[in-house]
């Protein structure tokens, strides 16, 4: 198909180069027919996504797969992992279409960006490797968005992350920082495919690789240092080729691509005010979904009044002008610091007439944890505060803390009675006899009368002897050791009619 649309466009040529000569010939003036042939006057109207242009033929894409392909620069590389990479995308056409879909989001403005700094756009494939252009992505490194940033390296290229945002999810400002560091990474190796396997691995470690080679008189080119890299590292930048092969040529990997137009899909758009993330995606008359699909970077229900927001072209003009007829609160949340280890989330919850399990879901606080003193929530906005927006330094560097609910334990000894075993002791403290075996460095459980064993309960559980209930056996705390011996009560003694009863003895432990 794609050989017969080439062969038509160039007989279309030839015959309105004809129809040219013919009219210049006789003295008149070119009609419309033979002016230069654009996109627009091919076949169906424009080259698919899946169909290679002639050089010269074609003078604007309509579709941004056919500028990413004029833009290739890296040189291919060749090994077998390549092959093995093509193969596993190619088995799985289901999984391209969904990354392509979703990449058709942020394709034009990456490519742009790397437009404007000269860089070869393979590298708009790259979030493919990374995160299937999934923007929420978060991996078990605790790397996050559609380019994969650490959170230490996200701080080096200021990539703010507080309790509000996270910009390495943030499209914009994640975008920049990935070819910031690329660039800075091929500056560094002069080789884009050794730029691209320190992004992965590191600069460092691909600079040590480069010099034990080197000092072995050994080359440095990627396939030389391959050798020395981890798994992941080694099929890395052989998994992009293999993205770059299947962009280059579809139609030879049986591969359909979604097209895309090469025009912006989104504008980013100013407010002044704190809105609600479920109001704003209202405003712009957009599904939640597509909206934090542009506005992932956003940690809490409501974006302050200093951030600005992603929007489809189409849909920004409705946004303005729905804004500006809303008659309502903008946002329900406002911000409450903990000032007081008595504030509990329940207490705050009665305070601001919600309840716990709101505020726990709101803020993203576990279950069975309470706040430190100094966090920072969101709560509901009241009516005398509801036109206050969050002040841009807590939005700035508001932070929450919590710790478990589970009390601190303090070590208290019990002395071992003459019929106690380890079992009765760990049934009478609630505890395990494996954890007095540990306390207490037992590799048996024998015990023996009189011996003094440590055992570890919840403050709060600890009560003021004067307040204890009677027990069988006496606590004693670590600073305070008693060698008293603990009396056991006397057994009831039973009535006889007969003869009066027998003084009972008592039993020393």
């Amino acid at each position: 198909m794609q050989v017969s649309r080439v062969l038509l466009s160039a007989m279309l040529l030839a015959c309105v180069c004809r129809q040219a000569l013919a009219e210049e010939s006789n003295g008149a003036q070119p009609s419309a027919a033979a002016q230069p042939l654009i996109l627009d006057q091919k076949l169906d109207g424009n080259l698919g996504p899946n169909d290679l242009a002639l050089d010269g033929l074609v003078t604007e894409d309509v579709d941004l797969w056919g500028r990413i392909r004029k833009g290739f620069g890296i040189p291919d590389l060749d090994n077998p992992l390549v092959a093995n990479q093509t193969a596993w995308y190619v088995a799985r056409p289901d999984y391209i279409q969904r990354s392509t879909l979703r990449a058709s989001h942020y394709l034009y403005h990456v490519v742009e960006e790397l437009e404007k700094r000269n860089m070869p756009t393979e590298l708009a494939l790259l979030p493919f490797v990374e995160s299937a252009f999934n923007p929420q992505a978060y991996s078990s490194a605790k790397a996050a968005g559609m380019w994969q940033f650490i959170p230490s390296t996200g701080l080096d290229f200021k990539l703010k992350q507080n309790m509000f945002k996270d910009d390495r999810r943030d499209v914009l400002a994640s975008t920049d920082a990935a070819l910031t560091y690329l660039q800075r990474l091929y500056d560094q190796f002069g080789d884009w495919q050794l730029a691209l396997a320190a992004y992965n691995w590191g600069e460092g470690s691909v600079q040590r690789a480069v010099n034990k080679n080197r000092a072995a008189g050994l080359p440095t080119d990627f396939n030389s240092l391959s050798p020395h890299m981890p798994i992941e590292t080694r099929n890395y930048v052989p998994k992009l080729q293999a993205v770059k092969n299947i962009i280059a040529n579809p139609v030879r990997y049986d591969i359909t691509l979604p097209p895309v137009d090469n025009a912006p899909y989104f504008v980013s758009v100013e407010k002044k005010r704190d809105i609600d993330v479920k109001i704003a995606a209202k405003l712009a008359e957009l599904p939640l979904e597509e909206f934090q699909a542009l506005n992932p970077q956003f940690n809490r229900p409501v974006i302050t009044s200093d951030t600005p927001i992603l929007l489809p072209e189409s849909n920004a003009d409705k946004f303005k002008e729905n804004l500006a007829n809303w008659g309502h609160a903008l946002s329900s949340w406002t911000s409450h610091t903990i000032t007081s280890a008595r504030e509990k989330i329940e207490t705050i919850a009665t305070r601001f007439g919600t309840t716990p399990a709101v505020i726990r879901e709101v803020n993203q606080i576990p279950p069975r944890t309470h706040l430190k003193v100094g966090s920072t929530i969101l709560v509901p906005k009241s009516a005398a505060n509801e036109a206050t927006d969050i002040a841009p330094e807590v939005a700035e560097h508001a932070t929450m803390a919590v710790e478990p609910d589970a009390p601190p334990f303090r070590r208290v000894y019990v002395r071992v009675g003459r019929r106690d075993t380890l079992s009765s002791i760990a049934a009478r403290n609630r505890v395990s006899v494996a954890q007095l075996k540990s306390w207490n460095n037992l590799r048996q459980d024998r015990v023996a009368p009189g011996q003094s064993l440590q055992v570890q309960v919840p403050i709060r559980a600890a009560v003021h002897p004067a307040n204890r209930a009677p027990a069988p056996v006496r606590r004693v705390a670590i600073s305070h050791p008693v060698n008293r011996p603990v009396v056991h009560p006397a057994p009831k003694r039973a009535k006889v009619a007969t003869a009066p009863a027998k003084p009972q003895k008592k039993h020393s432990a």
